[in-house]
């Protein structure tokens, strides 16, 4: 089930922002696996009480942190994904938001990619693959540009476990995912993912990049 709102249910379904809210930088990973019906994903149930996306189906994610620019890693990102991180903003901002994916998968799912030293994630980086970007419509007072990236389920390790952040945390198939309750741009991210999924390493390589902006429209980036 595909909700219309790009924040459905949330506190500001309703509402409008009276001057142009600036969006936060934020980022998701997909986590994918081969399953018998085809690849599996990733995607938890948001809480009925957060403000944003409450009581939908997700990917991991959040907003960036300040201390995602200055953390750590264990491998740096391939040239190809930083290039598609950075085609609006710069390495610097691309950068963190791949930390952020890294750091927020562990944290509302207890999965790790790459290895952990002390409370935190040492991100192995370089698995990462790039897939679009979303900007929240600019009339609403809670806006995101956020960031979606792929990662293989093998390159991750640990149990499955909630943060009480997302619920009902587990690898769904496709049609499972659908069934779900999902905002309208989930969905089409989803979708997108399926299209990489179906091309080769190569044709990957040289796809469009492409952004969704204002009430999900699907745009090559320029």
């Amino acid at each position: 089930m595909t909700e219309g709102f790009d924040n459905p249910g949330g506190a500001d379904v309703v509402g409008r922002a009276r001057r142009p809210v600036r969006p936060r930088h934020a980022a998701s990973i997909l986590v994918w696996r081969d399953g018998a019906d085809g690849p599996e994903l990733l995607m938890g149930r948001r809480h009925p009480s957060l403000r944003f996306m409450p009581d939908v189906m997700v990917f991991p994610g959040g907003r960036v942190d300040p201390a995602d620019a200055r953390a750590p890693a264990l491998t740096e990102l391939r040239p190809e994904t930083l290039h598609g991180l950075t085609r609006v903003g710069t390495p610097g901002i691309g950068r963190a938001c791949a930390i952020a994916a890294a750091r927020e998968l562990q944290e509302e799912t207890g999965l790790v990619l790459g290895e952990m030293r002390g409370p935190h994630v040492l991100p192995d980086l370089a698995v990462l693959d790039y897939l679009c970007r979303a900007v929240t419509p600019a009339d609403r007072p809670m806006r995101f540009n956020a960031r979606f990236l792929i990662a293989p389920a093998q390159a991750a390790h640990g149990k499955i476990h909630g943060s009480g952040e997302l619920g009902e945390i587990g690898f769904y198939s496709v049609e499972a995912a659908r069934r779900a309750r999902m905002a309208r741009i989930t969905a089409m991210i989803m979708e997108e993912f399926l299209a990489w999924h179906a091309l080769t390493p190569a044709k990957r390589a040289k796809r469009d990049l492409i952004r969704f902006v204002g009430r999900d429209s699907r745009r090559v980036e320029r």
